[in-house]
């Protein structure tokens, strides 16, 4: 290996540990405070704002790379695996199942980011495409169902919200993974499924 591919690895290797860290303060503060300013990330995480920006390019770029940091820790790769069983209901199943993990995985910092998109248009239109994309899902999933109701697209995105996950969590021991078998079960109760 030569000198300057040596250099240019280890350079890219600190590149990635600060775009991390940089991520990581985005979480804190987020959890920590419920808003999410460049300034005080930068403060966190110890860069210069102008770091934060040249990694991202914009608070719409850093959202979604914590969006995206949250999807890889929480197993949003397996999603994929909900749209490849041949029974209809097993799909589904394995859908609330990769969202109960998806959304377990920070709860703290996904209540703040989704009650800071009710209040900062750039954060609601960084999880309303978020939104959009298990809207899509659920719709597919929806049709392969016999004999659902209408709104069955409309009643999975709801069920499967991270909301719904949080609330029947908060209701009982507060482990939103607990809360997968309860969805599971509503989903096929409001679809027309029989309990999984």
């Amino acid at each position: 290996m030569s000198p300057r591919s040596y250099r240019m690895g280890q350079r890219q290797a600190e590149v990635d540990e600060t775009r991390a860290r940089i991520v990581a303060a985005a979480r804190a503060q987020l959890a920590d405070t419920g808003a999410l300013s460049l300034d005080a990330v930068a403060r966190r995480a110890d860069v210069a704002r102008a770091t934060v920006y040249y990694q991202f390019g914009s608070k719409t770029g850093l959202l979604e790379a914590v969006c995206d940091a949250l999807a890889a820790q929480g197993g949003m790769a397996r999603l994929a695996e909900a749209f490849t069983p041949a029974d209809p209901w097993a799909a589904v199943d394995r859908f609330v199942e990769v969202m109960g993990g998806f959304w377990a995985v920070d709860p703290l910092c996904t209540r703040r980011l989704r009650a800071l998109a009710a209040l900062d248009e750039e954060v609601g239109r960084v999880v309303a495409d978020r939104d959009a994309r298990r809207r899509e899902g659920a719709a597919v999933l929806a049709a392969r169902l016999p004999a659902a109701p209408a709104d069955a697209a409309r009643l999975l995105f709801v069920l499967t919200a991270f909301e719904t996950y949080d609330g029947l969590a908060r209701a009982a021991d507060g482990d939103l993974l607990g809360a997968v078998p309860v969805i599971g079960r509503l989903v096929r109760a409001a679809l027309g499924g029989t309990a999984g």
